[in-house]
């Protein structure tokens, strides 16, 4: 008997075989939910009739393998896939090619796998979560009888160098051939085609990398195939198909010529190679193949060719055009345009003796008539970012005159002086801190930003190789009080003399004195926001206002410290055994705790972002930009309702841009378990094997110990929950959600073109989905899935004020204030692996969009302050969670009731 030689052999109704000599096979791109807000539409809606007339146009378009996603927050994927594949099954026109399963879960894959009545692919499987998982969902792909496609993902990310890339498929390959001989001719291989042309230099090459990647994996494993989602090279496009579609096919070309054979496009959909204009598919080439460095400027230029109209804009009054230079120049950072400002600056070099004469000249002139609005209140934050947009871009555009300058005469210009600025070891919270960066960058002082996680002799190495004057120090969550006390303790030990600055949500004036000050003898200055922060530096730096103002701050720190010495005894606590002898009482003899309707974990791994708009709270979004009022009543606010409502349409702008575009992806894990308190701790029992032998967790709390009359109980979280000894089998919930994936290439795109206007923008609407996302998710288990609250009628109004039964304490917050809990609630919900959020060291959420925290379902329970607490409680906290007493006091600095020291 002769052997078949080594090919691809696939079918649907008919056979499909792939060989050496085929053309490029075509995979449908549009019957995605995914990919395509048509069909997404409408199998939301259910119309499924139209949606098999989309598959069939795509095989009338040339698809020779269609592709099926229904990866959609809101449906029932698995149902979905199952009911859809069912349908295009009975039409022999459309049956007649294969499929290719597409989802990022595996019961969905598994569900159409079943379905299929050829020999379909699987997209996709990855080690992403490392090779054990990897090799079981293979096996079972083998079984299926399907092929498959392989993503250059392993435990550390995803694949975007050329080695990265051949690396992961090769370990893949050698897993899949040599531990289950897996057939090479079923194994496609997608290497990660990613956005070109976006602005940053580190992705000017991802085109070139997949296509020499292609080159070398076709070399190594012939027999396997190389494929990839085309449209994503030209994300950075979107709104211009024409030029997107030239991307494409230019794309197209040269990674089949090194060895791409499969991909996802829109079958039909390109124009030819040899049809595009050639001014175009140079400038395209140029990109693609990463020829030339200012390639991406000449296809910006030219792109503006190809925009279709989107009719008239309206006229604007221009005639501070017809001003001298150094007028345009002001009117220009004033209003925050930017449109004109390269030309200006170069008008204005011209008009100058040196290049740095024009950054010292008319555009600080500019900035200083900014700063003297800003400070009198006449001007607010947002429009002060976008005016230090302008001042970016104009001195990135006279950088290279000014160096150049530097080197023939050595003078570096003139600084109101240099402040290092970081957030400190263990957190990730910077939107804060780069606002003050901005508005210290707009009255002329040289900022050096060290990003976040920054460990404290980093800081301090930094802060001696930039010379600086100043060090600035932010944080959020409360371990960073802690870190910000070692940094202080560390530039004391090493003799450091220059002021250091404190800042950050959960600083305060009181915790610098009592907690930080002392630790270091230079002065220690908190800046309670963005509009302090000039006044601060520039009274720090002045030889004529520093002995004051330092004399001053000493005088309050003094002040503060007697005044905690000597409180009253109004404040005074109680004994730990007298506030848990005052607990609340649940009436647990009356009240029976609701179960349920669907307990356990519930795992939502790509949630509509257009669902979470309408629960957004944007009064936080204004404080963030440091507009005080409640929404909506701020947007016609006397003093700042212009700014507010400016503010708000932009906002509204990108967010609608975000969720058309789909710039973050939002995910949500939550989990309903059996629990009981026992004392301050609530026992939660997790589901096991299914022979009853799931863990048993303690998740620990701490009590009020207030001095209060005896109708008035001292809180504990665990009161809320029924006790083991009361004979009531209760339950409590657990959750982590996130907004944030996906967020770094849109912020790194605005901060390479200077505006960080907008990228602070997208950071402070990727926090409001996120707790958007926690408010959804809360109201659907009160509706739905816990169902006590089954009949809810509340708007978003009442969610915010909170009128809702129960509460959703989150830890690091008033009522849990101990962060090391997140901790256990995340191996609980096995959070990382569901939604890729990660803790720092200091149990900060990585994406900084991400809110966590716990549910009660008790009608009687309520948000309160734990506030200080005695050495005998942090004792006892200790013991409870098995840590040392200086692992408790240092995670509950800011709640003692005593100096540890």
């Amino acid at each position: 008997m002769t052997a078949l030689p080594r090919q691809t052999r696939l079918s649907g109704l008919e056979p499909l075989q792939i060989t050496p000599e085929s053309n490029f096979v075509n995979v449908g791109e549009r019957t995605n939910v995914t990919g395509s807000a048509q069909f997404r539409k409408l199998i939301t809606e259910a119309r499924y009739d139209e949606a098999v007339v989309v598959a069939r146009q795509q095989v009338e378009n040339g698809a020779q393998v269609l592709d099926v996603n229904m990866d959609e927050g809101l449906l029932d994927s698995e149902q979905a896939m199952v009911t859809y594949l069912n349908l295009i099954a009975a039409e022999p026109d459309i049956a007649r090619i294969p499929v290719m399963v597409d989802s990022s879960k595996w019961t969905v894959i598994e569900a159409g796998l079943k379905c299929l009545q050829g020999k379909g692919i699987v997209n996709s499987i990855s080690m992403k979560e490392g090779e054990a998982e990897f090799l079981r969902q293979a096996r079972l792909v083998r079984r299926y009888g399907a092929a498959v496609v392989v993503m250059a993902f392993d435990e550390v990310g995803q694949a975007d160098t050329i080695d990265r890339k051949v690396e992961i498929c090769s370990r893949a390959y050698k897993l899949l051939t040599e531990r289950i001989g897996f057939p090479p001719e079923d194994i496609i291989f997608d290497p990660n085609v990613f956005a070109v042309a976006t602005g940053i230099e580190e992705h000017n090459n991802y085109a070139v990398d997949f296509i020499e990647a292609t080159r070398e994996l076709k070399r190594r494993f012939p027999y396997s195939h190389i494929s990839g989602g085309v449209s994503n090279v030209s994300f950075s496009f979107r709104g211009n198909e024409a030029v997107r579609q030239a991307i494409h096919t230019v794309f197209l070309y040269h990674a089949i010529k090194a060895g791409m054979d499969m991909g996802i496009v829109n079958a039909g959909g390109l124009p030819l190679y040899d049809d595009l204009d050639s001014e175009l598919r140079e400038a395209v080439e140029d990109v693609v193949l990463n020829r030339r460095d200012d390639s991406t400027e000449r296809l910006l230029t030219l792109a503006e060719r190809y925009k279709g109209k989107k009719g008239e804009k309206k006229v604007e009054d221009l005639a501070w055009r017809d001003k001298p230079v150094r007028d345009r120049l002001s009117h220009s950072l004033v209003h925050g345009i930017d449109q004109w400002i390269e030309e200006d600056a170069e008008a204005a070099r011209a008009e100058s003796t040196r290049p740095l004469d024009v950054i010292e000249g008319p555009l600080m002139a500019g900035m200083n008539v900014v700063g003297d609005l800003f400070g009198a209140g006449k001007m607010f934050l947002p429009q002060v970012v976008k005016s230090a947009r302008v001042m970016k871009k104009a001195v990135a555009y006279l950088l290279p005159y000014i160096e150049a300058e530097k080197l023939r005469t050595g003078d570096a210009g003139k600084s109101n002086g240099k402040i290092v600025m970081a957030t400190v070891k263990g957190d990730v919270h910077d939107i804060g801190k780069n606002i003050v960066g901005v508005v210290l960058a707009c009255n002329n002082f040289d900022v050096v930003d060290l990003g976040v996680m920054v460990p404290a002799q980093t800081i301090l190495d930094r802060a001696k190789a930039e010379n600086a004057d100043l060090i600035g120090l932010s944080g959020l969550i409360t371990p960073s009080l802690e870190e910000m006390s070692h940094v202080a303790r560390e530039m004391q030990r090493q003799g450091f003399t220059m002021p250091l600055l404190i800042g950050g949500a959960t600083t305060s004036r009181a915790h610098t004195a009592l907690k930080i000050d002392p630790h270091y003898k230079s002065p220690t200055i908190w800046v309670k926001d963005a509009s302090r922060a000039v006044g601060v530096a520039q009274s720090l730096i002045s030889i004529e206002l520093r002995e004051p103002f330092v004399a001053a701050n000493a005088s309050d720190y003094a002040e503060i410290r007697e005044r905690h010495r000597n409180r009253g005894d109004g404040k005074r606590l109680v004994s730990l055994e007298k506030a848990r002898g005052q607990r609340f009482n649940g009436h647990w003899s009356e009240y029976a705790p609701p179960a349920p309707l669907q307990p356990g974990l519930h795992v939502f791994d790509d949630y509509p972002l257009d669902e979470l708009v309408e629960y957004i709270d944007w009064t936080p979004f204004f404080n963030t930009w440091e507009l005080a009022g409640r929404y909506p009543a701020i947007l016609t606010d006397e003093i700042v309702g212009t700014q507010a409502s400016e503010l708000y349409r932009d906002a509204r702008a990108m967010l609608k841009q975000m969720v058309a575009e789909k710039w973050v992806q939002a995910k949500a894990v939550f989990g309903l378990w059996p629990a009981n308190s026992v004392g301050d701790d609530v026992e939660v029992r997790l589901p096991g094997d299914g022979e009853g032998n799931g863990e048993t967790v303690r998740l620990h709390f701490l009590r009020q110990q207030v001095d209060k009359p005896v109708d008035r109980p001292d809180l504990c979280l665990a009161d809320f929950v029924a006790p083991k000894d009361s004979g009531r089998q209760d339950w409590i919930g657990g959750f982590a959600v996130t907004s944030g994936i996906g967020i770094e290439p849109h912020v790194a795109r605005f901060e390479a073109d200077h505006d960080d206007y907008n990228a602070i923008m997208l950071k402070a609407l990727a926090d409001r989905f996120a707790e958007a996302l926690a408010e959804r998710m809360h109201q659907r288990v009160r509706k739905e899935f816990w169902g006590y609250a089954a009949d809810e009628t509340l708007d978003n109004e009442a969610l915010i004020d909170e009128g809702y039964r129960g509460i959703r304490p989150a830890p690091g917050y008033p009522a849990c204030p101990e962060h090391s809990e997140k901790g256990t609630l995340f191996r609980m919900l096995d959070a990382t692996r569901h939604t890729t959020l990660e803790l720092t060291e200091s149990f900060a959420m990585y994406p900084t969009a991400a809110v966590s925290g716990l549910y009660f379902s008790h009608p009687d329970s309520q948000y309160f302050v734990v506030g200080r607490v005695s050495k005998e409680q942090v004792e006892d906290y200790a013991r409870r969670k098995g840590a040392t007493l200086a692992q408790a006091e240092r995670w509950l600095a800011s709640n003692l009731d005593y100096d540890p020291e």
